[in-house]
């Protein structure tokens, strides 16, 4: 343990590689996809140039000629070690919320500022150099270390999918992508449409991440004086624009305080809708679904978690999204039934988008242990491995983890705005990345 594995210069690479990602906005655009960049241009060349990194530094490449994934390989051996990210972004929002260019890294006191940095091309880059660190100081792999870049993590999943279908399985390997110490469960994801009829006297087009949640929802529509009305009733916050109508507030973090939520249910107060009552009277502001499906819960992985995050109303329909977060022993298709049903009165109807089953590793297995104690080692802490309502690419391969790269008590930015990951916490990783490795994957 005495022997610095990362030192500077891969630390410093680590961040001239991550500066290069950062500068392509990686955000799906069906706009500008083809038969080559099945997710978009953005995508397609964030994807080239995190395999022009690896290819710089070593690793053999490859890119799925139809774009759906990419891979950097370096070792030998007929053991696979996944390590699994994505190259893919949610979107910025409004640049102009920002204190610096979304897409372009900006270093300022310690910290490294722009869309990617903590999800996921800053961990991605942090694990990349570690391994790199590894071969600098002179180790040789007994297997092969496969960097596995998906390309649309954020939405459905479907690169991934591809690279299951033509590309050997992964024996062991971890996801970059979530929180330290340890993730060996990870809850069942649903993403799925509620949808009712539309309305004469109201229209929205509320349109936001499944799995975000929404910090801002814009409002200039009939009636505004008493939706106001309604919103201070309610105590939610808002910003006034005039003429130009206003701003409900909410706050951008993977918790309940929903800017649509809070603009729907107080619409409810002023327009006579069934889908309204939806919000108002029934689904309200709850982060657990507890309202809409009662308690939905179990030992091993807690409660549900219910996010609606976004809201489009016509004349023809209305349509919301809806992302679940489904404890690991829950039966899935027996929590749908009871979604339909609560949904019914309202004039709702379900509509499947996607489904990921959960995820479980033992906690008694090797790898966790492995990866656990050093965890342990390096930083002291005796946090045990965690349970997560998130969902990693971990779940898509054979036993396989998230392991970091966030350290305890740093703050959450993923998906929100001024993403940004401080530069010491990133080598901090590094090391603890560097280590693991060379205990799974070195004699």
């Amino acid at each position: 343990m005495s022997e610095k594995l990362v030192t500077e210069t891969e630390q410093n690479e680590a961040v001239e590689g991550l500066k290069r990602l950062v500068s392509k906005p990686s955000v799906n655009d069906p706009a500008t996809v083809s038969k080559t960049t099945p997710f978009g241009q953005g995508i397609d060349d964030a994807l080239t140039e995190v395999l022009q990194i690896a290819e710089e530094n070593g690793f053999k490449t490859f890119k799925d000629p139809e774009g759906h994934y990419g891979y950097a390989e370096i070792g030998s051996g007929d053991k696979i070690f996944g390590i699994i990210g994505h190259m893919d972004v949610v979107p910025a929002g409004d640049p102009n919320d920002w204190d610096s260019d979304p897409f372009t890294a900006t270093i300022k006191d310690g910290y490294i500022y722009g869309r990617g940095t903590q999800d996921d091309k800053g961990p991605s880059m942090a694990a990349m150099f570690a391994v790199k660190a590894l071969v600098d100081r002179g180790y040789k792999f007994n297997c092969r270390i496969r960097f596995i870049f998906g390309t649309d993590e954020e939405t459905l999943w479907r690169g991934i999918a591809v690279y299951n279908q033509k590309e050997s399985p992964t024996d062991f390997g971890i996801a970059p992508d979530a929180e330290f110490p340890l993730i060996y469960a990870e809850k069942g994801l649903e993403q799925s449409y509620l949808v009712g009829p539309g309305m004469d006297d109201l229209s929205l087009d509320l349109e936001n991440a499944f799995n975000a949640v929404p910090a801002k929802a814009p409002y200039n529509g009939p009636k505004l004086d008493e939706v106001k009305a309604s919103l201070d009733k309610h105590g939610f916050k808002y910003e006034d624009h005039g003429t130009d109508g206003i701003t409900v507030v909410g706050k951008a973090v993977h918790a309940m305080n929903n800017a649509v939520l809070r603009l729907a249910i107080a619409l409810d107060n002023v327009f006579d809708s069934p889908v309204l009552d939806f919000f108002g009277k029934k689904f309200q502001e709850d982060a657990t679904g507890t309202n809409l499906l009662g308690d939905v819960e179990d030992e091993a992985s807690g409660h549900l978690t219910m996010n609606i995050s976004s809201l489009k109303i016509d004349q023809k329909e209305t349509r919301m999204q809806v992302d679940m977060r489904i404890p690991v022993t829950v039966n899935h298709d027996e929590l749908i039934e009871k979604l339909k049903e609560a949904a019914e009165p309202y004039d709702l109807h379900y509509e499947a988008f996607d489904y990921v089953a959960p995820l479980y590793v033992p906690t008694d297995s090797d790898l966790v242990k492995t990866l656990m104690s050093t965890y342990k080692d390096l930083t002291g802490d005796d946090t045990q491995p965690q349970i997560s309502g998130g969902a990693t690419f971990a779940r898509t391969m054979n036993n396989c983890v998230a392991y970091g790269a966030m350290l305890p008590g740093t703050p959450d930015f993923m998906h929100q705005v001024n993403e940004n990951w401080e530069l010491k916490s990133m080598y901090k990783a590094m090391d603890i990345y560097a280590e693991a490795i060379k205990r799974l994957c070195t004699d």
